[in-house]
Order: structure tokens, then C-alpha cells, then sequence
């Protein structure tokens, strides 16, 4: 593409400014002229070949342009008959240079980045128009029919908008209308506008008009239109642009886009906070502050502000920004609640969306599924778990007992009012593994082949995994468990305080329980602790004083001492339905330890929200057996259907389509 700036007219209007040198080197803001911003926004642009017609000052505007020393190549031609003529004179003396695709501009138009970049983005020929300009006088208009212009001019008023020097043709339309201004000329008519021409074969060459609105496009014509294009222009550089991210890998597609919303005005950046980001996206691989220094690093970028939430409330009623920079991804999906506030907070002061096309890349896709196969790996999957709590306050883990299971806890996510909900870790009981294999809970599946499980599990899945230690077993034996789960990539492991044939603990004293003593299972602890090779891994200490009707006192003793043995976390447990026993728990705890993350499974107390849980200091919420109790009743009702039928008909209205199911197995492992 090729940029022709017509720069052949005298100026008159312009006097006394013009009669020592020409109109387009008027300075309209510091150590900047119209034609000096013009030749840089093109360059910036990417148009390098660039046609000047000139007419008085043509040396002056040559030298002029040379020592711009900008990365362009420019041909100069004069126009000699320059009093006598006017710029479709110059085209046609141009017309030599003007192949294929070319933006047509006049000399002495100054317009803001977004109107350039909105006109070189344009699908086929258009022209720069105005639906909220009143119509001038003694400007161009232009007239609309069935979404084309017919006629440009400075008479028409009826079934016009005001209108713009500034062009983008396509070769095919140029070619038309290059050849009816050389016609006009050759046969002497060299005093109108180039617009003369193009009102003769209008039919032939489709003009699509591009609404600028109130964005800056302005000639300056005399002083007046100087102050006016002046002030416009301070306005337009002092503005700000505000766009948020969540990525932790910037690619070419965001650089683009950065650039784009940098030639709006100074660019504030938002980073998505962590917590923000992994509710509904995936667990950032850099934390918050190297993301945002990541962006302070870009060239340009006017500030980097943290946003807390998906949300974009906050920070457009801090920051006010004239322009909110999206792609256009959020137009559907869970996401458009978002969206629609946002538009709704911009209305509210006089902001504006700016929505470019969400860039598919597929090099971006790739990168992205080498982030979530980061994830899997056991260093990164087991330093996680500390993290999500550092970053949440408070985490929740779904139970899972094979790969698919997991996939159901890895993959499972819920969009409500443009946010999204998803569990943050997978919990890996002996009761729900051993049931899965048909055993009883009873440490009757050893731990050789729960840890297949555990394969199994980590093989497809990228989220931290909370093991069931059950009692630990002998201290030697616990040692050498909290040495494969940490190998394996384990984030927690929780063992009970109680020793003997382990027994579930929904039993309470209906079964034959007996609680370690304090000094021996803190004993264990400490012999756990000594044998981590990372400060990843995380020992917590289940306390069985209530199931076992011990007393609040004695639970809050064991408490402290399991802390003080080394214990990185508590769980606390009960039978009871009501919660009272437990929120005085987790407040007397609080009152003197704020800090020692405390484990809940509230499958007798499901009444009670994470959110109520989390105000309270509990950390880690475990939906221990939700998927086992859901499922077998299903897989029963279905085995009974086909009995009763004698087919599989009925069964189907129960049963998942096999293509749904597919879709959660990962093509790679």
C-alpha cells in the first residue's frame, strides 16, 4: 500500500503563517508539525512508500522531510501550475506512481492513531465520515445510499454526514477512479476537487463510508481550525487506555494488541491477580508481581495496576480511562456479564470499548499446553497446593479414585456472573479407593496399590493431590510413605491420631477406636517431617477427639502439640450435623494460631458454605465422597433398568453420551 498526501495549495486562509513556508509544516503541538505526525503515523503503521505533491516550498518541503530522517521512501512531485490548478491537477501529474492500493489524504489533516488504524483495517475502498458532526458549511459531506457513498462535496446537505479527506481505495476502485480524474483533466477541467470525478462513476467505484463518531480527523484551514485541532490534540495525548491480562506468556498476538491500544493513549495495564486468574483459567506458572514486572518491561506501557477479579469495575471508576481495550472473545460465552457491566461503568463518564478480533493463534495453543503440562510435574503439582492457600485463603478439593474422577475434578468448571468456579485440588481417600475396588476401609488395601491409584490419577491431571494417610501405619512405614508421595509429586498427605486396625471414623465408638497419645503421634510427625526433601510437601495431623467424644479440650491440646511436633496443617472432624462443635473449634484455634491452615470435611455439616468456612479460618475444604455416593447409585439404577427391560433403552435417559466422556480424556498424556 501506498500513501499519497496532497500538499500542492497555497495556504491562503493560513496567512501570515503561510507565507514564509507551507501549511503542513504549521506546528499544531511541541516540536511536532501536521506533516512531520502525518509521515510518523504512517511509518508507525507500517506504509513506507509514500507520494507528496507539492506546489510553493517544494525544495523547503523536501529538505524537511529528509531530516526527519524517518523510515520511509518518498517521491515528490510538483505541481508548477499550482495557482491555477487544484489537487486533482496533482493526482493526475502523480498518477505514474499511484499502483495498486492507496490511502489518499490531504496535506493538511490531522487525525488521531485509532482513525488510521481504523481506516487501514478496513475490508475494502472506504472514506472517513462523521454520524455526530454537525454539517459544515463549507466542507465536504457525503452523501449515503444503501450503505455506499454516492456523492462527496461541499453543496450537498440532503441524505449527507459531514465527511473527511481521508481515503482508503482498493486498486480495483482506484483504478476507476484515477481514470476519470485523468480524463478531467486531459479534457482541462483542473480547477475542481478530486471529488468531482469520483461523483461521476460513484456506481462503478464502491466507497463504503467509516464512521470516525467524535474521534480527532480535522483540517486545519485557518488559525481557528489551529486552536480547535490543537486543543483536540492535547486532549487525545493526555487520554488513557486501560486492557487487562491474565497470560504468563506473552506472545506476538499480545504485543500486537499492546501496540494497537498504545496509539489510543498512554496505556495502563491491568494483571489479573492469582486468585483471579486460577478461578477460572489454570494456576499461573509466574506469580502476580513477575507477571506485572513483565509488563513494566514493554516499551510504552504508561502503568501496570493489579485487578483483583474478573471484573473491570474497580478499575475503570479509579482510573476513568477513555478507551477499554478487549478482544472481541467476550462478546459470548461466560465472560459477556463482564462485558456488560464494563460497557455499562464506560457509559457512566463517557468511556468507549474497543473490541479488536481475538487472535487464535495456534503457536499461542501450543504454548498454553505446555504451561498445563508444566503443571503435571511433580515439583511444580506439589509446591502448588501451599501456593493456592498463600493465594486464596481458603481452597477446595474434590474427591477422586481413578483417572476419570480426576479428570471430573481437574476439568469441571462453572460460569456464573462472569466469573468462573472450579476446585482447586483433588482429595484421594483409602474409603472411597478401597470402595472403588471393592474392599472395606479398613487398610486392607495396601499402599503399593493405592499409589497406582495415585498414578493413575497424576498421569491425566495437573492439580494438587491431598493423599488419605489413614494412621501413617508404624513410624518406619510412615517415613518411607511421605518419601514416595513427596517423589510422586504429592501435595499433602493427612494421617489420624489413632493406632490398630484403622476403622472408618464415621463409626465412632460404635467401633472398637483407639486414640495414639499425643507423644507418640507427634513422634510420627516429626519422623515425617525429617524425612521431606522439599518444604513443598505437607504433613497435616487429623485430630479424632470429637468423633470420638475426647472433648473439646483435649482437641485443642492435640491441636497445639501436633503443630509444635511439625505438623503444616489440622484437620478437624465430626459426626455431628450440627456445626456448632466445630466452629468453636476452628475459633478457639484461631484465637491463638492465625496462621496453621486448618482442614475441614463438612460431609455431615453441608448446610455450611465455603464462604462462611472461610471467614471463620478453615483453609481446605474436602468434598471427601461426593462422586462415590452420586455414582453408584446411578451405575445400580442402570444395571436395573436393563434387567426390568430386558434392553438398554431406558437405561440411556440415565446414561452420559460416550462422546461427552471422551471429551474429558486428553488426546496426549
Amino acid at each position: 500500500m501506498k500513501a499519497l498526501i496532497l500538499n500542492s495549495g497555497m495556504g491562503t486562509r493560513m496567512a501570515p503563517l503561510t507565507d514564509r513556508q507551507p501549511k503542513c509544516l504549521t506546528e499544531i503541538s511541541p516540536r511536532e508539525t501536521i506533516l512531520s505526525r502525518q509521515l510518523r503515523m504512517l511509518s508507525e503503521a507500517g506504509i513506507t512508500e509514500i507520494v507528496i505533491t507539492t506546489g510553493p516550498f517544494d525544495c523547503v518541503v523536501e529538505q524537511y522531510c529528509k531530516n526527519l530522517e524517518l523510515p520511509v521512501s518518498i517521491t515528490f512531485v510538483k505541481n508548477p501550475d499550482y495557482r491555477e490548478t487544484n489537487y486533482i491537477y496533482s493526482i493526475y501529474l502523480a498518477r505514474e506512481y499511484l499502483t495498486g492500493d492507496i490511502l489518499l489524504l490531504h496535506g493538511d489533516l490531522v487525525l488521531e492513531n485509532a482513525v488510521l488504524d481504523a481506516v487501514l483495517e478496513s475490508g475494502g475502498s472506504c472514506a472517513a465520515v462523521s454520524s455526530t458532526v454537525a454539517l459544515p458549511q463549507k466542507d465536504f459531506k457525503a452523501v449515503l445510499r444503501d450503505g455506499l457513498i454516492t456523492k462527496i462535496g461541499v453543496e450537498f446537505f440532503t441524505d449527507a454526514v459531514a465527511a473527511q479527506p481521508l481515503y482508503l481505495l482498493r486498486e480495483k476502485e482506484w483504478r476507476v477512479w484515477l481514470a476519470e480524474i485523468a480524463a478531467l483533466c486531459e479534457a482541462g477541467e483542473v480547477k475542481g476537487y478530486a471529488e468531482a470525478a469520483f461523483n461521476r462513476v460513484s456506481a462503478q467505484c464502491p466507497l463504503r463510508p467509516l464512521d470516525i463518531r467524535n474521534m480527532l480527523c480535522a483540517e486545519v484551514d485557518n488559525p481557528e481550525d489551529l486552536a480547535v485541532v490543537s486543543h483536540r490534540l492535547r486532549e487525545v495525548e493526555s487520554r488513557t487506555v486501560y486492557m487487562c491480562f491474565s497470560t504468563d506468556m506473552l506472545h506476538s498476538g499480545h504485543i500486537s494488541i499492546i501496540r494497537k491500544a498504545q496509539r489510543l493513549g498512554r496505556l495502563i495495564v491491568g494483571v489479573l491477580s492469582d486468585e483471579a486468574v486460577a478461578s477460572y483459567k489454570r494456576f499461573p506458572l509466574l506469580p502476580f508481581e513477575e507477571r506485572r514486572a513483565m509488563f513494566e518491561s514493554i516499551a510504552g506501557v504508561y502503568q501496570v495496576v493489579e485487578q483483583r477479579t474478573l471484573s473491570y469495575r474497580e478499575n475503570l471508576e479509579a482510573y476513568h480511562p477513555a478507551y477499554l481495550v478487549h478482544g472481541d472473545d467476550w462478546v459470548d460465552g461466560f465472560q459477556k456479564p463482564v462485558r456488560d457491566e464494563a460497557i455499562s461503568v464506560l457509559a457512566s463518564y463517557g468511556g468507549q470499548l474497543v473490541e479488536f478480533p481475538y487472535a487464535r493463534n495456534e503457536k499461542y495453543r501450543a504454548l498454553e499446553d505446555r504451561a498445563r503440562a508444566d503443571l503435571s510435574l511433580p515439583d511444580i503439582r506439589r509446591a502448588r497446593l501451599r501456593k493456592m492457600i498463600a493465594m486464596k485463603g481458603m481452597v477446595s478439593a474434590l474427591e477422586a479414585h481413578n483417572g476419570i474422577t480426576g479428570l471430573i475434578a481437574e476439568k469441571t468448571v462453572v460460569y456464573q456472573n462472569g466469573g468462573a468456579r472450579q476446585f482447586d485440588a483433588m482429595w484421594v481417600s483409602s474409603l472411597c479407593d478401597s470402595t472403588a475396588k471393592g474392599k472395606p476401609d479398613m487398610e486392607l488395601v495396601d499402599m503399593t496399590s493405592r499409589f497406582r491409584t495415585i498414578d493413575d490419577i497424576l498421569e491425566v491431571t495437573t492439580k494438587p493431590i491431598i493423599f488419605d494417610g489413614d494412621t501413617g501405619g508404624l513410624t518406619e512405614h510412615f517415613v518411607y510413605t511421605v518419601r514416595s508421595l513427596e517423589r510422586m509429586g504429592v501435595s499433602m498427605v493427612i494421617i489420624e491420631d489413632k493406632i490398630g486396625l484403622k476403622k472408618n471414623s464415621l463409626f465412632g465408638k460404635e467401633a472398637n477406636q483407639t486414640q495414639d497419645s499425643i507423644e507418640n503421634f507427634s513422634a510420627k510427625i516429626a519422623a515425617g517431617k525429617r524425612a521431606q526433601k522439599t518444604r513443598d510437601f505437607m504433613i497435616c495431623a487429623r485430630i479424632e477427639s470429637l468423633i470420638l467424644e475426647r472433648g473439646m479440650e483435649d482437641a485443642l491440646r492435640r491441636a497445639f502439640a501436633f503443630r509444635e511436633a511439625g505438623a503444616d496443617a489440622i484437620m478437624i472432624h465430626s459426626r455431628r450435623s450440627d456445626p456448632a462443635e466445630i466452629f468453636e473449634f476452628v475459633e478457639r484455634f484461631r484465637g491463638e494460631d492465625r496462621t496453621t491452615p486448618l482442614v475441614l470435611v463438612p460431609t455431615a455439616f453441608r448446610d455450611v458454605t465455603e464462604e462462611e468456612w472461610k471467614q471463620r479460618g478453615v483453609n481446605i475444604v474436602i468434598y471427601a465422597n461426593q462422586l462415590t455416593r452420586s455414582g453408584f447409585p446411578a451405575m445400580r439404577r442402570a444395571a436395573e433398568l436393563i434387567l426390568e427391560h430386558g434392553r438398554a433403552r431406558e437405561c440411556d435417559e440415565i446414561c452420559m453420551p460416550i462422546q461427552d466422556i471422551i471429551t474429558l480424556i486428553p488426546e496426549e498424556l
